[in-house]
C-alpha cells in the first residue's frame, strides 16, 4: 500500500499555503499544486489520510484538462515536474500528484452546470420549483435528470466561508454580461462533453464546478 502524505515536505519551495487537501508553493509565474492525502468535510479536515488519494485526484484531473483543452485553455504549464523537484526521490513521491500550473486572477464567481437535480439544487427546486432563479418543470423527484444542463453560478466566499448560489443576473452584476455569457456557454459546453464521456462508459456525471480566468 501507498504510503500516506498528510503533508508535503519541500523546504527549498517557497510554500504559499496548506489548504484542505493541496499544498501550495509559489514558484513566480507558477504555483506547484501537491494533492495530500488529506481528507475534509464541510471544511474540517481530518486526521487519517487516505492513501493514494491525492495521486487519484491529481490524476483524475490531468485526464479532464488534457481531454477537454480543445473547448478552452487551462492554467497547465508545460514545463516538466523535473524542473521543480531537486531530487529524484521527491519526484517519485510527489510526482504523480503535483501540477505545475501558471499563475492566474480567477473570478469572482463559481461555474457550476447541474445536469440531475440533486444537493442544494434539489432543496431550492422544493421550495420554489427554481434553482438558481431558472424555472423547472413540475414534478421533478430528487436526482432526476434534467431536460437540459443548467448553469448555476455561485459566489466564490473567501476560505472558511460558504459559496452561495446566485442568479445569472447576479453573476452578470459580478463580472459583467459578457464575460458571464462566454462563462456560461462555456461550462455547459464542458459539462455536455464530459457527460457524454461518462455516460459513454455507464457512468454518471452529475454536475461540474469551475473556475475561470477571462
Amino acid at each position: 500500500m501507498t504510503t500516506p502524505v498528510y503533508q508535503s515536505n519541500l523546504p527549498y519551495l517557497n510554500l504559499l499555503f496548506r489548504g484542505k487537501v493541496r499544498d501550495i508553493y509559489d514558484l513566480g509565474d507558477e504555483l506547484l499544486l501537491v494533492a495530500t492525502d488529506r481528507l475534509s468535510a464541510f471544511d474540517v479536515v481530518f486526521p487519517t489520510p487516505i492513501p493514494g488519494k491525492g495521486e487519484i485526484l491529481t490524476q483524475v484531473s490531468l485526464f479532464w484538462f488534457e481531454k477537454l483543452k480543445h473547448v478552452i485553455r487551462n492554467h497547465l504549464s508545460p514545463r516538466p515536474l523535473s524542473d521543480v523537484f531537486k531530487t529524484s526521490d521527491d519526484l517519485e513521491v510527489y510526482g504523480k500528484r503535483s501540477m505545475l500550473v501558471r499563475k492566474t486572477k480567477p473570478l469572482a464567481i463559481e461555474s457550476i452546470t447541474r445536469g440531475y437535480l440533486a444537493g442544494s439544487g434539489w432543496s431550492d427546486y422544493q421550495k420554489s420549483g427554481k434553482v438558481c432563479g431558472i424555472d423547472l418543470p413540475a414534478g421533478l423527484k430528487e436526482s432526476q435528470i434534467l431536460p437540459t444542463p443548467i448553469f448555476t453560478p455561485s459566489t466564490k466566499a473567501p476560505q472558511g466561508e460558504h459559496d452561495e448560489n446566485i442568479s445569472f443576473a447576479q453573476a452578470c452584476d459580478i463580472v459583467g454580461k459578457d464575460v458571464a455569457e462566454k462563462v456560461r456557454d462555456v461550462s455547459i459546453q464542458l459539462y455536455s462533453e464530459g457527460r457524454a464521456y461518462a455516460e459513454s462508459r455507464g457512468l454518471i456525471l452529475a454536475d461540474t464546478k469551475f473556475e475561470f480566468d477571462f
